[in-house]
């Protein structure tokens, strides 16, 4: 019976392929064939297909040792002993994501160290007492944070020109402490003078602004510890309750020394004239990155301008006439700080502090991208969920942070974990403020092992608990990308740090390929090594061509002399460059003068417009219709 079938078959075809040529035979022999050609590009694919049927598989080559990148496609790994080249090709495992093909892709960015670049050496022999700290207030560390030991390589860099009276532009990656590195100078510059005279209305003598309620609660519970040893009070002063709430808190008796307080409750409070900052000593903005953006920087330009900021750092010695000493905290910088610098300070005074990881992927997180459709990522989110739950059973793990990027889509999500019977926690921008007091504390204190947020909690706020950080929405930016992962490996975590991401847009997968990229490179991410460069002095530009800086409201500024700034969102008034590219600008020219316009008569318009007969333009002109009777007279 098998052998009846090729037999079959092949006399099938015989018949099939011999009428076409009998045909032909009946025709005759000057008749003219239909032509029939053959794509060249249809012919080299067949080709390919064939070669590949007809070639073995060949072995891929695995090198021995620890992997930087790991791929799902063993051909795409890279060692970690291996970097390329600033100009070196990369064969990245996210270059077909694009196509819908790619479903089900994945890679890692592996370990390649176990602590943070920023956890203190206890080799050093460098302690907080070098740095220029006094006694009283080492005491006070000790008692508020025995833990705190050794100062971290940010703290050993900040701490000492802030005690000299400098200004100083922080930027470091999350996690290094940036926090205390800031505090201990103001407190202890706060000891050395006087406390002024009762005001009218609270006059605090320290000021730290920061973006989100939640961090100002944290950023108050460390330093409340602090300046209690010290006979120092320290108050936190947020929105979202209304103004009676803010005019209780102000009018608590004896006055607050240090205030924490968001941009928008201080800017009711000096509108309304219930604070006044004529005693400024100190003033930090935390998270200056997102400080600076277009939501808060109106309200900061005008705490900046109530503020006495200080041109030297001699101007701090004068009690009688106290002057600001300003701190820019930041992971992150956008381009407007230098511009912003100039308005208050003078370039002289400011030290520029970066680390060196700045803008770097973490090399002790593990960091997952997962190439996925989207009605496939809420079951990959449950199982993640349902196996680290087993594994907290098992043994001890940390928590785990959802991040979304919408508020809507953390209620939903919110949602499906109920239906799942997933306990969790859910923390939003649009929450009414008595829903929002307290998620993150209890978060962190343990009473739910998993958090869904927005980007709220990607900024600043401390957590040395958690273990993994998912990415169910890819971020936006770069800059949310790196706050989200400083989410994970901080100073002082005890639990191994994980990232997993979620890749399901087409402008997902151009993060993704940067960041790849990067870190095949072991080089910082692309647009953001130039946020942070020498503030530009404060002087009228000199002729010549400048670079611009758009901002989102229209607005043109032009650079100094020797900067370099970027397109940055907006409208570009001007030409047609693209965005993030230099733009060159010069100084636009007088249009020239004409000379009023002469009328012209009427056989000159039949001269010039060619007219073959003028004598129906003079009947136009005189308002009659031209008729055959008119035109042969």
């Amino acid at each position: 019976m098998s052998l009846a079938r090729p037999t079959r078959l092949l006399s099938h075809a015989s018949r099939v392929l011999l009428t076409p040529r009998r045909d032909l035979a009946a025709r005759d022999a000057d008749e003219s064939l239909p032509v029939v050609r053959i794509p060249r590009a249809l012919q080299q694919r067949q080709e390919q297909r064939q070669g590949r049927r007809r070639s073995p598989l060949q072995p891929v080559l695995v090198r021995p040792g620890p992997l930087l990148v790991s791929a799902r496609r063993p051909e795409l790994n890279q060692p970690a002993r291996l970097t390329l080249g600033r100009w070196e090709c990369a064969p990245l495992a996210s270059r077909g994501w694009k196509n819908r093909r790619a479903r089900h892709d994945h890679f890692s960015i592996e370990r390649a160290q176990r602590e943070a670049p920023a956890q203190p050496n206890l080799a050093c022999e460098r302690t907080f007492a070098d740095l220029g700290l006094e006694r009283r207030m080492l005491s006070a560390l000790k008692e508020a944070a025995p833990e705190v030991v050794r100062p971290t390589t940010v703290q050993s860099s900040t701490i000492p020109p802030l005690l000299r009276g400098r200004h100083i532009l922080c930027a470091a990656e999350t996690g290094s402490g940036k926090t205390l590195s800031y505090l201990l100078p103001l407190l202890q510059r706060l000891l050395g003078r006087p406390n002024p005279d009762s005001y009218r209305i609270p006059a605090p003598r320290g000021l730290v602004l920061v973006p989100s309620r939640e961090l100002a609660e944290q950023v108050r519970a460390v330093a409340r510890p602090l300046g209690s040893s010290l006979g120092l009070r320290v108050r936190d002063l947020g929105g979202g309750h209304g103004m009676s709430r803010i005019s209780l808190q102000l009018s608590k008796q004896p006055p607050a020394d240090v205030i924490v307080a968001t941009p928008g409750a201080l800017w009711k409070a000096l509108r309304r004239q219930l604070i006044s900052l004529e005693q400024l000593s100190f003033l930090v903005l935390d998270e200056a990155d997102t400080l600076l953006d277009e939501s808060f920087l109106e309200m900061v330009e005008y705490i900046l301008e109530k503020s006495s900021i200080a041109e030297h750092p001699a101007d701090l010695e004068d009690p009688f006439n106290p002057k600001a000493q300003l701190v820019l905290v930041g992971a992150t910088f956008p381009q407007g700080v230098n511009q912003l610098l100039s308005k208050v300070a003078s370039p002289d005074s400011v030290t520029t502090i970066t680390s060196p990881k700045l803008h770097c992927i973490m090399p002790h997180v593990r960091q997952t991208f997962m190439r996925l459709k989207g009605a496939e990522k809420v079951t990959e989110l449950v199982q993640i969920l349902k196996h680290h739950d087993r594994a907290c059973r098992t043994g001890p793990s940390g928590t785990v942070l959802v991040f979304c990027n919408t508020s809507s889509t953390v209620n939903w999500l919110g949602y499906i974990l109920d239906d799942h019977k997933i306990q969790h926690l859910r923390l939003q921008g649009q929450m009414p403020a008595s829903m929002r007091a307290g998620i993150f504390q209890g978060f962190q204190n343990g009473s739910r092992d998993i958090l869904l947020c927005t980007d709220i909690a990607s900024r600043g706020l401390d957590s040395t608990q958690v273990e993994l950080v998912i990415n169910y929405d890819f971020p936006l930016t770069l800059q949310d990308y790196i706050h989200r992962a400083g989410r994970v490996g901080r100073v002082g975590s005890e639990v191994p740090g994980t990232v997993i991401s979620f890749v399901t847009h087409p402008w997902d997968v151009s993060l993704v390929q940067k960041i790849e990229l990067a870190a095949r490179r072991r080089r910082s991410l692309p647009g953001l090594a130039s946020s942070v460069t020498v503030v530009a002095p404060a002087s009228p530009p000199t002729p010549g061509h400048y670079h611009v800086l758009y901002r989102g409201c229209g607005e043109t500024q032009v650079g100094w002399h020797g900067e370099t700034y970027c397109l940055v969102g907006g409208y570009r008034a001007y030409g047609d460059a693209p965005v993030a590219t230099p733009a060159k600008v010069e100084a636009e020219k007088p249009a020239p003068s004409r000379a009023p316009k002469r009328r012209r008569t009427l056989a000159e318009s039949d001269k010039d417009l060619g007219c073959s007969s003028p004598k129906i333009r003079r009947l136009q002109h005189d308002g009659s219709r031209p008729t055959p009777q008119k035109l042969a007279g």
